[in-house]
């Protein structure tokens, strides 16, 4: 009985551990775009505000009645996107 509690746990745990990369990602790039308008021209806002980029695509399906194009889909990683996953991850544990 034990083990399927525990499971059932792990299983509702993913779609949070998602639902917080995803708002801390938004977050991210919310303070990317405050840093970016307020801070000065330095070294910090450099660090803060310099991005590494991934995408995949397009993806394109053709079911003969029906054709999906879907992408490009980036993800561009920095600092500030690390400390709004950080923060959502942080705020979502106290909640649970």
């Amino acid at each position: 009985m034990a083990g399927g509690s525990m499971m059932g746990a792990r299983r509702s745990a993913l779609p949070r551990m998602v639902w917080a990369v995803i708002v801390g990602l938004f977050l991210g790039a919310l303070f990317t775009k405050i840093a970016v308008l307020f801070m000065p021209e330095s070294a910090a806002r450099e660090f803060l505000t310099t991005a590494v980029s991934a995408s995949l695509g397009p993806l394109s399906i053709d079911l003969i009645a029906i054709a999906l194009v879907i992408g490009p889909l980036t993800i561009s990683l920095n600092a500030l996107s690390l400390v709004g996953i950080l923060l959502v991850g942080l705020v979502m544990r106290s909640w649970f």
